[in-house]
């Protein structure tokens, strides 16, 4: 018997974790998201305009259609001499694909006030393409020259 329980006593349980391949799988997983992650990242390249480019003159004429956003995110559909009323987004969209569909070559401008959240004015661009006018313009001030420090 005593041969039996020496070749017991030679067999212990191994006590110790080996960690290295641990190690180095996680090295490799570590290296694998570094390079993805870049990746990953939705962007949309915007070139923005120089402060000092030469303005472009719009004369608002038949073949313009300005629409503005006030302050207070209501939409205004200035066409001619009249007076403009406040419109629902719904009610702007219409209007500008029935003068699409009426006189194709009229130029679509948009006015947002500078206190109008972004949103608006991006909702109103994005229900102009979707109504199939694809080149819109944004009217901006020139900056103040003097207000420069």
């Amino acid at each position: 018997m005593e041969p039996l329980q020496q070749q017991m006593t030679k067999r212990r349980p191994m006590a110790e974790i080996n960690v290295v391949p641990y190690i180095d799988v996680m090295l490799v997983l570590l290296i694998i998201f570094m390079v993805t992650a870049p990746m990953l990242v939705q962007s949309v390249p915007v070139n923005l305009p120089d402060v000092d480019s030469t303005p472009t003159e719009i004369d608002p004429d038949d073949t313009t259609l300005m629409i503005s956003v006030s302050s207070d995110g209501l939409y205004y559909v200035e066409r001619g001499d009249e007076d403009p009323e406040p419109m629902s987004l719904s009610a702007v969209t219409d209007y500008a694909g029935k003068l699409l569909k009426a006189q194709p070559d009229t130029r679509y401008m948009i006015r947002g006030d500078e206190s109008v959240p972004y949103g608006k004015v991006v909702l109103l661009m994005g229900n102009l393409q979707g109504a199939g006018i694809n080149n819109v313009g944004l009217v901006t001030e020139a900056p103040d020259p003097e207000a420069r420090p």
